[in-house]
């Protein structure tokens, strides 16, 4: 009676003993998973500020003071289609934007974001149905509330390069966007371009284009005084301010050679010579862009890399780096405080993708060394190497 007694006992302990380790290990994992998929994004963006101007904020005692409006800009976050994506990117990539966006706007609480272009991966080619599908999934994911505005500049994946985009893509396109080219808040002017339609060789949607920009300079002109007030008609007049220019390819330079910065294009591609309606503007759009608008600031995309160039008389342009991990380990985004005569720009940089990939990979060896433990696997080594220390110090 006693051995079967004592028998039950030592069966029922080992299986104490492997209940105990199964528990430890849905502990750990659990942990990480938590600290990997939601708790790394709120300990990242935390340490973000809104950059501050050099005239003091509105604090609603000084009420001579400009409001000061926070903006948000992020580009390039290409939502995979049905053609290209395969489901697990879809899932990885598609929940660390949604993660990263949820926890930027809950903890910084912007005004308004500006998404410049290449909203989706696959839009120049997408049937409608998949076109449906991917607008829904991007309405999942930058869900926001209503007293935040959602902007957005159109790129070349969204309705096609020059050669590829069509009427019925840019309708589909501005059915789901609000297709407003001149956005004013706080004493703020934003002009968004279709920056793909500046191709310049007199097509109709180029034209078209053309036009809407030529009627927006003659709008901000007359905001500025500069015309009569008889040539500028009875209508609401814009703020007095130099606009803000936002669209997706950047403006003319000759290559990424003179950015520098973590989050710029790689040391081997900076060199590398862009291709005109390819990879910038051509001069003729871009100077046209300058002259007409007359912007303080431009904001761009489409390079997924981080650069900043002075056009002209010192005007400044950012292009605003990739938002998915897919283009970018090192994702980021723009915060802008904003008056109608100062901005002041700050990066924000989202969770490394690599950072998340080594904490996973480190936890899974944690583990494996665990049950190789407890199985006892790793005795033998170590009872060996004990000796071998016991033998030196006896010599």
């Amino acid at each position: 009676m006693v051995t079967i007694r004592l028998g039950f006992g030592r069966q029922n302990f080992r299986l104490f003993k492997r209940s105990f380790l199964l528990l430890k290990l849905i502990a750990v994992v659990f942990a990480v998973l938590l600290f990997c998929e939601f708790l790394i994004y709120y300990l990242v963006i935390f340490r973000c500020n809104w950059p501050e101007l050099k005239t003091p904020a509105c604090d609603g005692e000084q009420e001579t003071l400009e409001p000061v409006l926070k903006a948000m800009f992020l580009a390039d976050t290409h939502l995979l289609g049905e053609v290209r994506g395969h489901w697990l990117d879809k899932l990885r990539r598609e929940w660390q934007m949604e993660r990263a966006f949820q926890t930027a706007l809950w903890l910084l609480q912007p005004e308004v974001v500006f998404i410049l272009g290449d909203i989706f991966d696959e839009g120049k080619w997408s049937s409608s149905q998949a076109w449906a599908d991917d607008v829904e999934r991007f309405q999942k994911i930058f869900r926001h509330p209503h007293h935040v505005q959602l902007k957005v500049v159109v790129g070349n994946h969204d309705i096609g390069f020059h050669y590829q985009m069509s009427t019925y893509r840019i309708k589909r396109f501005e059915k789901v966007f609000n297709p407003e080219r001149l956005f004013s808040w706080k004493g703020i002017n934003f002009v968004m371009v279709n920056s793909v339609a500046l191709e310049g060789d007199g097509c109709n949607i180029c034209s078209e284009a053309e036009a809407e920009l030529i009627e927006i300079s003659h709008k901000l002109n007359c905001s500025r005084e500069e015309l009569h007030s008889s040539q500028c008609g009875d209508g609401q007049p814009l703020p007095r301010s130099a606009p803000v220019l936002l669209q997706h390819f950047p403006l003319y330079r000759k290559s990424d050679a003179n950015c520098t910065g973590e989050d710029a294009a790689p040391p081997e591609e900076r060199g590398t010579l862009f291709k005109e309606r390819y990879d910038v503007l051509s001069r003729e759009a871009s100077q046209k862009l300058l002259w007409w608008l007359r912007p303080r600031l431009v904001l761009s995309g489409h390079t997924h890399s981080a650069c900043e160039v002075l056009h002209g008389a010192g005007i400044s342009e950012i292009s605003v780096p990739s938002f998915s991990w897919r283009n970018r380990n090192n994702p980021s985004f723009i915060m802008g405080s904003m008056t109608s005569t100062e901005y002041a720009l700050g990066k924000c940089y989202i969770p490394f993708e690599s950072t998340v990939l080594i904490t996973y990979c480190g936890t899974a060896g944690f583990l494996v060394v665990l049950i190789l433990i407890h199985f006892g696997f790793l005795d033998l080594p170590f009872i060996f190497g004990c000796q071998l220390l016991r033998k030196f110090k006896t010599v």
